[in-house]
């Protein structure tokens, strides 16, 4: 399930398949208003939101509705898109799945700066002996017709 759909009723949502074998949902996960706002753009229109502070003259990213120094809180107009470009901030090379398992090829993990945030996700097209802190980066998304609505609709960041 992606985290834009939306259950109606409490009591559908007990249960969760993932298809394999189902467990009972015994917490319910929102985004909220900002974190729901920041995937839908990122869904719909391909971009990368984040919410602007006047007051402080920082930009949240990904997207907040307040202020978390001063707690302004943000309007729909405090909202600018921020591009798909950021800067890397720091990156691991991971070399084991969650559960401990050894995995075949090493994956990379990128701390990327955009505006004034961070976003962790995978970096891709690129070997970790070839990166460099401070290089440019883009996001690469999934095709629009395959999006869910979720930071999964990030493929990963390549570097430019």
């Amino acid at each position: 399930m992606a985290i834009l759909q939306r259950i109606a009723r409490n009591k559908d949502n007990r249960f969760w398949s993932p298809g394999i074998k189902g467990f009972p949902v015994k917490n319910r996960y929102t985004a909220g208003v900002a974190g729901q706002t920041f995937f839908k753009k990122i869904k719909e229109e391909g971009q990368i939101y984040g919410s602007r502070c006047e007051k402080c003259s920082i930009t949240y990213v990904p997207a907040r509705i307040y202020c978390e120094r001063c707690f302004n809180q943000f309007e729909e107009k405090d909202w600018l898109e921020v591009g798909n470009k950021g800067t890397l901030y720091s990156f691991t090379v991971t070399h084991f799945t969650k559960s401990g398992e050894p995995k075949q090829q090493p994956s990379i993990i990128g701390a990327v700066r955009i505006a004034d945030g961070l976003l962790f996700h995978h970096l891709d097209e690129c070997r970790a002996k070839d990166l460099k802190i401070g290089m440019s980066v883009q996001a690469e998304l999934v095709p629009r017709e395959e999006r869910k609505g979720g930071l999964g609709d990030i493929k990963y960041f390549k570097p430019l």
